[in-house]
């Protein structure tokens, strides 16, 4: 096998604007793509300089908004990024040290479960 990395992964959302807002305000990833071929529209962010990014979709099949769970995101500073989710509105449950590392764990608009680990 010659994997090098997972590229991208898809968090089916309910309206691509309000989560759009979300990942890129709240969350500071940045917009790698942003664009429609008819109905379709293909929202692409990742946070600055990583290899892996989200697609942010309301058009797969059989994908519901709010089923991902356990979308682990790692920051080099989990304190300082769980006041500042807290102090643009976002319920923050954490930070709490378990036996394999610190986390928080908050949600998106949609319900879709991400945990912020400390590297």
């Amino acid at each position: 096998m010659n994997i090098t990395h997972v590229r991208l992964l898809t968090v089916p959302v309910s309206d691509q604007d309000a989560a759009k807002d979300f990942y890129a305000t709240k969350l500071g990833f940045e917009v790698v793509a942003d664009r429609s071929a008819g109905p379709m529209r293909w929202l692409q962010l990742a946070p600055k300089g990583a290899e892996t990014s989200v697609v942010l979709a309301d058009h797969v099949p059989g994908a519901v908004p709010g089923s991902v769970h356990g979308l682990m995101l790692e920051t080099s500073d989990l304190d300082a990024d769980c006041e500042n989710l807290r102090a643009a509105g976002v319920e923050v449950e954490g930070p709490q040290d378990l036996p394999w590392g610190r986390q928080a764990t908050l949600t998106d608009p949609d319900g879709n479960g991400i945990v912020l680990a400390a590297r």
